[in-house]
């Protein structure tokens, strides 16, 4: 879909889910499925029954604008643990683990995967397994979290498995 008929569908479903108390997280035309990724503004998990709401409420209005000439379907979903995170969503979730591509390479690669270290207007400073990496805003291709945010990056996690492989190797010693 054109990116001039994307805009024309954000202008109309934005503002209307916007009024509901939600967020557009992002909206997708995809074979045939208009998918509108929503949340609640006021920071809570959104349920079936917000998902419902914002359905019908859309369906109404897209039935009444009818902005999409083929037939289509309406998916309202929410985030979810592997959510797409936009320039606003960095600060709300420092510390978590995301993964970043680049639309150009940076440092020698265009995929960043760790936790979010810190966010300012000109991007984002992501701890690699290699050290801190800055990605600016403008240099990012797609962002999203990994749903790990309970793991740490895969370098903890391998020292924490080598301590406890060690552990439970002395203690079979020991039992011996």
């Amino acid at each position: 879909m054109a990116e001039s008929h994307i805009k024309k569908l954000e202008n109309i479903i934005i503002p209307a889910v916007e009024a509901l108390g939600y967020d557009v997280v992002r909206l997708l035309m995809n074979a045939g499925t208009l998918q509108v990724m929503a949340e609640p503004l006021d920071g809570r998990i959104m349920t079936i029954e917000d998902c419902t709401l914002v359905s019908r409420a859309l369906s109404a209005l897209l039935d009444v604008e009818d902005p999409i000439a083929e037939t289509y379907m309406l998916e309202i979903s929410s985030p979810g643990l592997e959510r797409p995170l936009r320039t606003k969503d960095f600060p709300r979730f420092a510390g978590l683990i995301a993964r970043v591509e680049t639309t150009s390479l940076l440092d020698g690669r265009r995929r960043f995967t760790g936790p979010i270290r810190a966010c300012n207007a000109e991007g984002v400073v992501i701890e690699t397994d290699d050290g801190p990496v800055h990605i600016p805003f403008t240099a990012m291709a797609k962002a999203r979290l990994t749903g790990d945010e309970a793991m740490p990056s895969s370098s903890a996690r391998k020292k924490a498995e080598k301590k406890n492989n060690r552990k439970q190797k002395l203690h079979e010693e020991n039992e011996d």
